[in-house]
């Protein structure tokens, strides 16, 4: 017996379309998926429609004897009355026939492989286009490419150019198409539903429709009033001969199928070569294996057709690409009409005889059961010669299926080849900004959207020479035995003199940005002009006879997002390649609580620059965050270490250089905050708040916030959000300095700053949005303090906190700047210096506690606020987004990004079969409501799904005053979601404490239920503090001894033991502590 396919209960006139409302509809649909499972129903447009996503099913959909293709909604939408091209025809259309077999030919090996020449000169514009524009530019990556391969059509099709990088507006043929694919995506919203109800049509979509007919017209009757002996594509259709019938195509027809080749062939591979290069920018290894690749086998001259067979690895990358990111991320299946299945079906499914069908392969490409639980994450080698061809048939689709699979595959496989080897040969890219995440636009297929990237000549490559060696026999580079570097420096606006620094940095959160720009607004004081920029931007392209300082931390042993690609061309240097004459310093921030990755990556730069021949200026500074704090750390290692040697190297002897006091004015221009704190986040609007404790407990609240359209998320995922500090502490500053409310100064800078320059702004919103109030103030804050005061007391109190006392008195009772200033009414620190003293306001993330099941366009956050007797002495110590977050209210906008967690915490995507054991406290329970919320929405679509087992490890004060969350996981609880085992610090007596005070002590006492489930591959994750995640760890360490014991009858040794759980990390083994 067949089964009925589930799906989402709909709305008389209206259907599913609120199920499936998102900027970015294919997306709405893979929620859906997530949410019923691989086949599920939905009603649009009066029409039941089933969407499958999962290989198996989609197999049987590829059964030609069975199915055959149905041309999708979108593409029905933008067809005008005539003849139809190859994508627009039905099956049964005797055009489409005609058509194909006509212009097989033209699509052959050596039709294409002789086209690959006009492929080279559009792709030569490109690269001209990004060397000239320099290492600055933003380049929009989408633009681009859809010029590129527009162009490229258009030559090789009809050769016709549209000159697309010789102006600024782009063709209005180009115009005309992009609007029809824009009408060809359907409705999004409401009113687009009411629209398409009422049957309209919109007048300019009509126009932009016949205007395309035009051109495509004019090109036809141009060509037969003056033939030509070019084998394209337009002579082909005018001169080929149907082999069936002996008939040629008419000029209508060939119209038809000038746009669509126009349309399909710029619009997929734009897409493909955009997401190659995001995936191989996000993929550092990647990356460099694609680079090598392409220099081993086309080296440093001429690209050529015969090369491209060679690039296994960059072939392998296009597949992955389009495996994650199929451009056209759905085709449309139907019942062929000769067939006998009665009832029709699909993997056990009914359905009905004219009921289309959906084949999602955005999602069946990530089908687990076929790619396993790593099916998400871009690995090139899966895709590679061998491992391909073993794959499922259906496995990988993105070009469709069966006869009227897309019949431009060869012409488009070449293009993306050919440009992606090119810009990799010329061109050493990085992101603009390293944290970007995938967002995507969608038309009749998808790109990324607002994705910019930045592109460095590659070492050796000149840009007025470029155009030469494009098309010469061999690039002039220098050869692999001299030193990595340029003798004279190309990054815009540095001189390469002695007397320049370059000061790099990687940073995730911000902090090792703010050291740079720190260093590079004290090296005027010493002689330097300081230019601060991240690792990435230094690939290939360290100065040498220059000095170098390179500042950057370690995230589990990783580098930062913006020190990957540097980090990867470090380790990927070929023997003899050295930094000869290179002087540098490293100085690394990190947190000894992780001691096996413990200034992992600082550590490497260190080593790779000295066993190079770089010359080591003075030992490695060293920050760690669990002993102290890293601004004092480093202005210590600067002032007592760095500088000295430089001083000592330049023959001075002495550190005492003019003091060049920043001058602080301020203006501002209309940019906006976040843009000049460098933050990309975006305006989200608050929709609910509350708080989830008891009165008197510390306070924890939950938030509902309605994100950006274009905006998505996944459980697990943090949300940035950029606070405002409280308005006492801005109060306390204005009091301070006697500033009145309505001042207005301007900000004139003598160095580098993240405050707006140039125009008035009010201090009051400076002091909000700007700055880091409440930072506790470091040592050379205080060092500078004590020149603004006279008086012996307050000199006395503040020398006494710049020795033994600082980390006792400053530190753990985290006094600020302003602190000081408020219990030393003598000290006289000018208001320019002090606010040059504090750091940018930056991000606060935030575990995400939904998940998008419940509702793709919102999230939640879950908080503590921080309101507590300072221990300064002085007053109430708020902390800022905490306090900042309670102050909004639903209606009130907030500014806020959606980052990536590690990629590892995330549910596992083979659901039924690996258990999940979650261990947290507090507000560590963010990300596990969003797990829960996941599996509870699965279950309650489905009653007859089956999910592994999940285990909630919680402790909590007590069971009645901040048990967060609590009714909810109490339901979750009954309905079989998860298991709870909670311990309550106040109240172990409490039944389901079960005499556990701490979840270390419950894991202990349910030992064995850990232990099955670990046997059943169960995979591990833990949120919360240091402390949480050291008290879990010390008790999972106490029960493998426990258990290697009672099966083995043998101790385990530390060091073993340690080496295990290293290589459990990340695999099955996921933290996230937060401080």
């Amino acid at each position: 017996m067949l089964d009925t396919i589930p799906g989402p209960p709909g709305y008389p006139i209206l259907g599913n379309i609120l199920d499936v409302r998102n900027e970015v509809p294919i997306e709405g649909l893979a929620n859906l998926a997530d949410k019923y499972g691989p086949i599920y129903k939905l009603t649009l447009r009066g029409k039941e429609i089933v969407v499958v996503s999962n290989c198996r099913m989609l197999e049987e959909l590829c059964d030609e004897t069975r199915f055959c293709k149905a041309v999708a909604e979108g593409l029905a939408r933008v067809k005008r009355p005539g003849p139809s091209g190859l994508f627009t025809a039905h099956e049964n259309n005797p055009d489409w026939g005609q058509a194909h077999r006509v212009l097989m030919p033209a699509f052959g090996p050596l039709a294409i492989s002789e086209m690959f020449d006009e492929m080279l000169d559009i792709a030569s514009q490109l690269v001209l286009k990004w060397a000239r524009k320099g290492p600055d530019y933003r380049i929009p990556v989408t633009n681009d490419f859809t010029r590129l391969t527009l162009d490229t059509i258009a030559l090789c099709a009809m050769d016709f150019r549209f000159n697309s990088f010789y102006q600024d507006e782009m063709h209005p043929f180009v115009l005309a198409m992009n609007n029809t694919l824009s009408a060809g995506n359907g409705p999004s919203n409401l009113w687009d539903v009411i629209r398409v109800l009422r049957g309209s049509k919109s007048q300019s979509l009509e126009d932009d429709q016949g205007y395309m007919l035009e051109v495509a017209g004019k090109l036809t009757k141009h060509r037969r009033e003056h033939p030509s002996e070019k084998k394209d594509l337009l002579n082909a259709m005018m001169n080929g001969k149907d082999p069936r019938t002996g008939e040629g195509m008419r000029d209508e027809l060939i119209s038809a199928n000038m746009i669509t080749f126009l349309v399909a062939g710029h619009e997929t591979t734009s897409g493909l070569l955009s997401f190659a290069f995001l995936r191989l920018l996000k993929n550092p290894a990647a990356y460099r294996a694609a680079q090598a690749e392409v220099d081993k086998v086309v080296g440093k001259g001429k690209i050529r057709a015969e090369h491209l067979k060679d690039l296994k690895y960059l072939n392998a990358v296009l597949r992955e690409t389009l495996r994650l990111n199929p451009t056209v991320p759905a085709f449309v299946r139907q019942v062929r009409d000769e067939s006998k299945d009665i009832p029709p079906s699909v993997g056990g499914y009914e359905l009905k005889r004219d009921q289309k069908v959906v084949a999602l392969i955005s999602k069946s490409q990530q089908d687990p059961d076929v790619y396993g639980e790593d099916a998400k994450e871009f690995k090139p080698e899966r895709m590679m010669d061998g491992n391909f061809q073993n794959l499922p048939k259906s496995a990988w689709k993105p070009f469709g299926s069966g006869m009227r699979a897309c019949i431009g595959r060869p012409f488009a496989w070449q293009e993306a080849l050919l440009v992606t080897a090119l810009v990799l040969q010329t061109f050493d890219l990085k992101l603009d900004d390293p944290s970007y995440e995938v967002r995507v636009k969608q038309t009749l297929t998808v790109k990324p959207r607002d994705f910019f990237i930045g592109a460095t000549l590659r070492e050796g490559i000149d840009a007025t020479k470029l155009q030469k060696t494009i098309v010469s026999d061999r690039i002039s580079l220098p050869e692999n035995d001299v030193p990595v570097g340029k003798p004279t420096n190309h990054f815009s606006g540095i001189d390469s003199s002695k007397s320049d620094m370059l000061i790099l940095y990687g940073s995730n959160t911000g902090t090792c940005e703010i050291l740079a720009q720190r260093l590079a607004s004290d090296s005027g004081r010493f002689g330097y002009r300081g230019r601060v920029m991240d690792m990435d931007s230094a690939v290939g392209t360290i100065p040498r006879h220059q000095t170098v300082v390179v500042i950057t931390a370690s995230y589990e042993g990783q580098p930062p997002d913006n020190a990957a690609h540097f980090m990867n061309w470090l380790a990927s240097l070929e023997k003899g390649q050295s930094f000869e004459g290179l002087d540098y310093a490293v100085f690394g921030c990190g947190h000894s609580d992780w001691s096996a990755t413990f200034q992992r990556i600082p550590t490497l730069v260190d080593e790779t620059l000295g066993e190079r021949q770089g010359r080591r200026m003075v030992p490695r500074g060293v920050a760690d965050a669990a002993k102290g704090d890293i601004f004092s750390d480093f202005d210590r290692w600067a002032d007592h270490v760095l500088w000295p040697a430089i001083a000592k190297q330049q023959g001075t002897g002495s550190t005492t250089f003019t003091d060049e006091t920043p001058k602080l004015e301020i203006e501002i221009s209309h940019q906006d905050r976040a843009s000049r704190l460098r933050q990309d986040v975006h305006r989200a609007v608050v929709q609910c708040t509350k708080s989830l404790v008891s009165v008197g407990e510390p306070e924890k609240r939950h938030m509902e916030i309605l994100l950006p359209s274009d905006m998505a998320y996944e459980h697990g995922d943090y949300l940035a959000v950029l606070p405002l500090n409280p308005h006492a502490n801005v109060q306390r500053v204005m009091i301070r300095y006697q500033i009145p409310w309505d001042a207005n100064i301007v900000i004139n800078a003598n160095g580098p700053t993240t405050l707006p320059e140039g125009s008035p702004m009010s201090v009051a919103e400076l002091l909000k949005g700007y700055v880091e109030i409440s930072q506790p103030a470091t040592r050379k804050d205080i060092t500078k303090a004590l020149e603004f005061t006279q008086d012996t007391t307050t000199k006395s109190g503040l020398e006494s906190f710049t020795d033994e006392l600082f980390e006792q008195e400053i530190l753990a009772k985290r006094v600020s700047i302003l602190d000081l200033l408020e219990r030393y009414p003598s000290l006289d620190l000018p208001f320019n210096v002090y606010l040059a003293m504090l750091p940018p306001m930056r991000l606060r993330h935030y575990s995400i506690s939904s998940s998008p099941l419940v509702d793709p366009s919102r999230c939640s956050i879950t908080y503590s606020v921080v309101n507590e007797t300072s221990l300064s002495g002085h007053g109430k110590f708020l902390g800022v987004a905490g306090s900042y977050l309670k102050s909004l209210e639903p209606g009130n906008p907030i500014q806020v990004a959606v980052h990536a967690t590690n990629h590892k915490f995330h549910l596992p995507l083979q659901a039924i079969q690996i258990p999940v054991l979650m261990f947290c406290a507090g507000t560590g329970l963010a990300p596990f409501r969003g797990f829960l919320q996941h599996r509870a929405v699965q279950l309650k679509v489905d009653k007859t799904r089956k999910l592994a087992p999940a285990l909630l490890f919680i402790g909590c004060r007590s069971n009645t005053s901040d048990r967060l969350y609590g009714a909810e996981i109490d339901t979750w609880r009954e309905e079989g979601v998860v298991d709870v085992r909670y311990a309550f610090s106040k109240e172990c007596s409490h039944p389901d404490a079960n005499g556990c005070a701490h979840i270390q002590d419950r894991m202990i006492k349910d030992k064995e239920t850990i232990f099955q489930l670990w046997d059943q591959g169960a995979k591990v994750f833990v949120c919360g503090s240091a402390g949480l995640a050291e008290a879990v760890g010390n008790a999972a360490r106490t029960l493998v001894r426990e258990r290697v014991r009672a099966k083995r009858g043998e101790e385990v040794e530390e060091e073993r033991l340690k080496e295990w759980f290293l290589e459990q990390r990340n695999q099955r083994f996921v933290t996230d502590v937060f401080s």
